[in-house]
């Protein structure tokens, strides 16, 4: 196994707990941590791809990876909000 195969692994793991999270209730899908697995999972795939690129795989983890920062983002802004109030 390549370590990319094993960073890639692990990006799929993160984005598969954070799934699994989600469904048993544990997280919310506008949270902290849901989203941070998400960017983090992302990250790890894009990673990966560099070694073995694949255009499909590439295009959605960016997407995954927007998305997440997205999120993060309104967050921080509602945060910012709050504490500036």
């Amino acid at each position: 196994m390549l370590w990319s195969d094993f960073v890639g692994l692990s990006g799929v793991a993160c984005i598969l707990a954070a799934y699994f999270l989600l469904q048993i209730e544990k997280v919310k899908g506008d949270g902290f941590w849901y989203l941070m697995l998400n960017l983090i999972g992302a990250i790890l795939l894009i990673v990966s791809l560099m070694v073995t690129f694949n255009l499909a795989s590439f295009v959605i983890e960016i997407c995954w990876l927007a998305i997440s920062i997205f999120g993060l983002s309104k967050i921080a802004w509602r945060r910012w909000k709050r504490s500036d109030a």
